[in-house]
């Protein structure tokens, strides 16, 4: 029914005068917003929403009325809002920024206020709009209604789902230049209208057979430049069919004809194959209108991205540039401090999204997290994990095993030890205060029996495999599934041995853990162990950790290398057994350093300008640049992932990875 009506008001509007049309919009726009309270939420587009569990909010009583849903113009996205009555009798209505942001397309501007945003949105950002802003659970909101009233939105709450609706309005041109920096596409609109960018994963081609050497040509093939990167852009207006028709895709051409392998045999060599040369692809790929959206799917060369901003004229402007990074300077909230900035290294320069934390500023707390609930099993979106956490910000933390979701490094929280270190790894440590230390660190736990023989524990709650005695307590979840064939297996309950059976064949049989206890798990030759750890026999378990300043931080989170301590350079990845690939590699890297004041930054370092990420050692220079005075690499690549009051700052997050566990900083009473 909106379908219909939203497409009955175009065509009416399309041949009307401005009068007509003023009347229209003020009729049309309320029956549409009408039309959208009576929907239900469970909508056919609710794919489009990663969770349609109703999250916490951490709001204050007196709130009329919140959800985790708004239906803009006939979809159903994710975003959280609420709606309050103020002092004066007036509805206010609130959404979290990340919203704004990523649904509107409105333009978040540096700000030295927390409590004042200056946003831009198809205006001149020398005069932005300054919205009031309020931090609340995970979020932070901005009070939208004077901004909507002047965009000539209609807003309607319905239960956990806001309406929004806009004005409709049309794609009057698309027009592509050539600049100095790369292709620029310039989309003029009717009025101004909400806007979204995707970056689309790349389509995995199925690997070609390989063909016997007598069947393969002779013709040294040429090196393949990486393929292009597919972004779509999706505007709320409709363009014209003459736009669509400009870019539709030409059909595929037939396939040339190739001389036979035969044929090729009696001919000299090299045969001198005229080699075609492949057009390069149009920039905008094509242009569709569905459901009275216009999506634009662009195809963007390698180390290039769309950069969009919105101009006072009733223009988008796409820019596909090697530097497409804008660069802020944000005052999020009390305490934390959002950056996005340039960071140069020799001719390189690199994009560096990035959260300042005052970890002393009163109701913040810094912790680990892992992804599952009620076991250290399984991994998820870092979004998603951030969200149901109410963290206000948050970046991935150390390795895991991607196979069996299992962690492979050191994480502490609140004293109690969840997982070991492995390796030597570097970790850095916290406590309630707000100090931070950091080194290469080992756990080592002893079992020791009445009679006083002591057997090393090698790790616990770990998906690091190797000969010996590993521990497994109620914190790994219910049950233990052996990770390797032929495992003795050693109950242990209120520090009583009291079964053993083996473990069977790897990934089969599940085995209770005792909530009052732990298992013990006898890989390879510590099998033998078994006969001298009897039924009965009563044991008691010390621990330490090296260097032992360790053992004084309540939080710990490891991964590694360790980059920077005491403002000096430290990498040593082999030292902390990393693979020469691994310390050679180009990538998207992360990572955490505490600054001279006191302060604790979480950074994304994406790719150099017109390149690849950073090397071990680039990463390393880049965070003693930026003022760590002491720095840890976290898990990288397409792990990497920045996460702030609801969306990710640094990617599209269908591009970010599953994670196992995070560092998360959450408001004191509403963790």
């Amino acid at each position: 029914m909106v379908e219909m009506a939203i497409l009955c008001f175009k065509k009416n509007h399309n041949g009307m005068s401005n009068q007509s049309n003023s009347y229209i919009k003020t009729l049309i726009l309320p029956i549409l917003a009408t039309l959208l309270w009576l929907i239900p939420t469970s909508n056919a587009n609710a794919q489009h929403s990663p969770s349609l569990k109703q999250p916490k909010t951490g709001l204050p009583k007196g709130v009329l009325s919140h959800g985790h849903q708004i239906f803009l113009n006939g979809r159903t996205l994710p975003g959280v809002w609420f709606q309050r009555q103020e002092k004066t009798g007036k509805i206010s209505t609130y959404l979290s920024d990340g919203a704004v942001r990523q649904l509107i397309g409105v333009n978040l501007l540096n700000s030295n206020n927390p409590a004042k945003q200056p946003v831009q949105w198809f205006s001149s950002p020398q005069q932005p709009e300054i919205l009031t802003s309020l931090l609340l659970g995970g979020y932070r909101y901005l009070e939208m209604t004077n901004f909507a009233t002047k965009a000539g939105w209609q807003i309607q709450a319905n239960d956990s789902t806001l309406a929004i609706v806009t004005p409709i309005g049309q794609v009057k041109n698309i027009r592509q230049t050539q600049t100095t920096v790369g292709e620029t596409i310039l989309v003029e609109l009717e009025h101004p209208t909400p806007w979204q960018i995707r970056q689309e994963l790349p389509t995995k081609k199925p690997k070609p057979k390989k063909l016997p050497l007598n069947k393969r040509d002779t013709l040294p093939s040429k090196p393949k430049s990486p393929p292009n990167r597919q972004w779509r852009i999706t505007l709320d207006g409709i363009a014209n069919p003459s736009i669509v028709q400009r870019y539709t895709p030409a059909p595929e051409p037939s396939p040339t004809l190739t001389l036979p392998n035969l044929l090729k045999q009696f001919l000299p060599l090299p045969f001198p194959i005229p080699a075609a040369t492949p057009k390069p692809e149009p920039m905008i790929k094509q242009v569709d209108v569905v459901n009275n959206k216009t999506i634009i799917t662009l195809s963007v060369p390698f180390g290039s991205a769309p950069l969009v901003s919105s101009l006072s004229n009733n223009s988008l402007q796409i820019e596909i540039r090697p530097d497409a990074f804008v660069e802020k300077d944000i005052a999020w909230a009390e305490g934390i401090n959002w950056r996005q900035e340039f960071v140069n290294l020799g001719t390189d320069k690199f994009g560096v999204v990035s959260v300042e934390v005052n970890p002393r500023t009163s109701g913040l707390k810094l912790r680990p997290f892992v992804s599952a609930s009620n076991s250290l099993v399984g991994t998820a979106p870092l979004i998603k994990t951030a969200q149901q956490q109410l963290a206000l910000t948050a970046i991935n933390g150390g390795f895991f095993n991607r196979n069996n979701r299992l962690p492979l490094g050191a994480i502490r929280r609140d004293g109690k030890w969840l997982s070991s270190p492995i390796l030597n790894r570097g970790a850095i440590a916290w406590n309630y205060s707000g100090q931070f230390y950091v080194g290469r660190l080992r756990l080592e736990e002893t079992l020791i029996t009445q009679d006083n023989q002591k057997f090393p524990i090698l790790y616990l709650n770990s998906g690091y495999v190797q000969a010996g005695i590993s521990r497994y307590t109620p914190v790994w979840g219910q049950t233990y599934t052996p990770l390797t064939d032929n495992e003795i297996i050693l109950t242990v309950q209120k520090n009583q041995i009291t079964n053993q059976l083996p473990g069977g064949k790897a990934g089969e049989t599940p085995i209770p853990i005792p909530r009052d206890g732990y298992l013990l798990t006898l890989r390879a030759n510590a099998v033998n162990i078994a006969a001298k750890l009897p039924e009965e026999t009563t044991v008691r378990i010390t621990s330490t950790t090296t260097p032992v300043n360790f053992r004084y931080y309540p939080h710990i989170l490891g991964a590694g290398p360790l980059l920077v301590q005491n403002r000096q350079i430290v990498l040593d990845a082999e030292r902390e057994n990393f693979s020469k690939a691994f310390i050679a590699q180009k990538a998207i890297r992360s990572a955490i350093c505490s600054t001279s004041t006191g302060n604790l930054i979480i950074a994304a370092v994406h790719n150099r300008v017109g390149g690849a990420g950073p090397t071990l050692a680039e990463h390393a220079q880049l965070m003693q640049q930026m003022g760590c005075v002491n720095a840890l690499n976290l898990d990288g690549g397409s792990s990497t992932g920045l996460y702030l009051g609801g969306q990710l700052l640094d990617r599209s997050p269908n591009t970010a990875a599953r994670v196992h566990n995070g560092i998360g900083i959450f408001l004191r009473n509403r963790e």
